[in-house]
């Protein structure tokens, strides 16, 4: 009988668990196949560039230019993988990567690449995948259930180490043997198995009973919703540093083959891969990293052991002791960046999870893309092994930043609220447009309470903003102090139903932390106000009312209550 829960636990906690669901299991397979050719292409890219010019600003350039397009256009992407279907959104994407990596193959193949061409057209394949990305990721909660999504996000991420660990090889071998429109052909191809699946794909998604917010928006909502949330933005921001410090590896592995090691195009496919093999065997031991240590103190063991493993590339002149290096490189990195991951996944609802991943990317991408141009510049002036060295320092001292940026604790997934409340009771003709509304809520609260209560509503105000309020006050009555008032403001009447259906479970029960403050019979008193009611006026006695589709219909039937 003891065995039975642990066999239960295992079943949903391994990291072999999200393959049972067919879904994912065939997606997960066609995206490594699908990265696999990424990597390939990366290979020819990069040494492709090397050939054309010797400067190292150039050749981390490449770098930045498949990178920097997550960083400038995620936060769109991932508006637009929240508000459409992500499957359509998915194949669109790959459509786009597919029409650069075809370009690139074509202009190889003529002969008619240039340093800037080969950039350009990085940067477009690089677009097509950050739009990619947000859509992908966030789909993911959709393919297995909740308990299996940790160790969904790790295998998401030994998809691309796998492929890291023979793509690269593969990728040299393809470009010793057949040259870079090869390597371009390739990832051209090997797109096609990934669109097919996604194409094939059955998605089923509830569709809301509000409109469809438009894109900018869907992007203000995004940026307000994390700007309002302390966990994600402390994750986000130690994603951002790690990023700039740790992109010296990614961005300078050319030179440190070509003259560290004095080795060709295998070398640096194979100093690839055995950063990938580091990252698949991190990958399979996150499980068990976030059962032994804490978010914090498992960073900063992944940080001190990736500036001893950059100290040593810079260091080594032998192959074997750089690939060594490498492999414990490549664990620690993928080790902290699925930690990060993990932490913005479990804490975003549905709602806002394609914006939040995608600030996510965007942080990680934009840190390697700012940091390989800077780790590019470095190495012009002083060289591969000082910029290395550098970098190394910088990722020893970065745990430093925990003092004041501490991760933050990662429990349960942040779920949507199941129960659908009420809708207000409306007298007045409104439109979606019709705003601003003012919220008013009173509560009589007892004087003992006062400071609990306040210290609760500072959370409450959080909660509210994030969700879509702004102007947020809380007044306490100087000739009635058990009389507290809280105050916000939405733009409009849609706004404000939005704002109240986004409330995750975990928020509601903190409105009614605060609303089990409240003492006597009577319940909370709210009143909702239109800021600007001139709208609302007849202009003359015999004027009409609006008509009838004008009017944003209210559904008052559903159960619950909220503010």
């Amino acid at each position: 009988m003891t065995d039975q829960p642990k066999r239960s636990r295992l079943a949903t906690d391994g990291i072999a668990a999200p393959l049972r669901h067919a879904v994912f299991r065939r997606i997960w397979f066609a995206s490594l196949v699908s990265n696999l050719g990424i990597l390939i292409q990366g290979v020819g890219a990069a040494w492709a560039m090397t050939q054309m010019t010797s400067s190292a600003d150039k050749v981390a350039l490449v770098q930045t230019a498949l990178m920097l397009p997550i960083m400038l256009i995620s936060m769109p992407a991932g508006a637009i993988a929240d508000m459409h279907d992500r499957r359509v959104v998915a194949l669109v994407s790959l459509g786009i990567a597919l029409v650069g990596a075809s370009f690139l193959t074509v202009l190889a193949w003529l002969g008619l690449v240039t340093p800037n061409i080969l950039l350009a057209l990085c940067f477009v394949v690089g677009s097509g995948m950050a739009l990619f990305g947000p859509a992908w990721q966030a789909s993911v909660s959709e393919q297995v259930p909740a308990e299996t999504l940790p160790a969904a996000v790790a295998l998401n991420g030994i998809s691309y180490n796998i492929a890291r660990s023979f793509g690269p090889a593969v990728g040299g071998i393809v470009v010793a043997t057949a040259g870079a429109v090869a390597a371009f052909a390739v990832n051209a191809v090997l797109y096609l198995p990934l669109m097919v699946v996604l194409f094939l794909w059955k998605r089923t998604s509830e569709p809301s009973r509000l409109p469809r917010e438009r894109l900018n928006r869907a992007m203000v909502s995004g940026v307000r919703y994390i700007a309002n949330s302390p966990s994600i933005r402390i994750v986000l921001i130690r994603t951002l540093v790690t990023g700039v410090i740790g992109g010296s590896i990614s961005a300078l592995m050319p030179l440190v083959a070509r003259d560290l090691l004095h080795g060709g195009a295998q070398t640096y496919g194979i100093m690839l891969g055995a950063f990938g093999m580091g990252a698949v065997f991190g990958a399979l031991n996150i499980s068990e990293v976030r059962r032994r240590m804490s978010g914090e103190a498992a960073v900063r063991a992944c940080a001190i052991s990736m500036a001893g493993a950059i100290a040593a590339v810079a260091l080594s002149t032998n192959a074997i002791l750089t690939a060594i290096a490498l492999v414990l490189a490549g664990a620690v990195w993928m080790l902290a960046v699925a930690l990060f991951n993990i932490g913005v996944q479990l804490s975003a609802p549905r709602w806002v999870a394609g914006r939040s991943l995608a600030a996510f990317q965007a942080s990680i991408a934009g840190g390697i893309a700012i940091g390989s141009w800077g780790w590019g510049h470095l190495t012009d002036l002083a060289g591969v092994e000082i910029a290395l060295l550098v970098s190394a320092g910088l990722m020893l001292i970065s745990p430093l930043l925990g003092i004041w940026l501490r991760m933050p604790p990662i429990g349960a997934r942040n779920e949507d609220a199941t129960e659908v409340i009420a809708d207000p009771e409306v007298r007045l003709s409104l439109t979606g447009r019709s705003g601003p509304l003012v919220v008013e809520i009173e509560y009589r609260v007892a004087q003992d309470n006062a400071r609990a209560f306040h210290n609760v509503m500072q959370e409450v105000q959080l909660s509210r903003q994030r969700n879509g309020a702004y102007g947020w006050s809380i007044a306490r009555d100087i000739a009635d102090p058990e009389l507290w008032t809280e105050r916000y403001h939405c733009p409009t009447w849609l706004d404000y139903l939005r704002q109240r259906s986004r409330a995750t479970q975990s928020e509601r029960a903190l409105h009614q932390r605060a609303i089990d403050f409240h003492l006597g019979p009577d319940p909370i008193r709210v009143r909702r106000m239109l800021e600007r009611p001139f709208g609302s006026v007849r202009w003359k006695e015999d004027t009409p009312d609006r008509a009838a589709n004008e009017v944003l219909p209210v559904v008052a039937t559903a159960a619950g209550s909220s503010t």
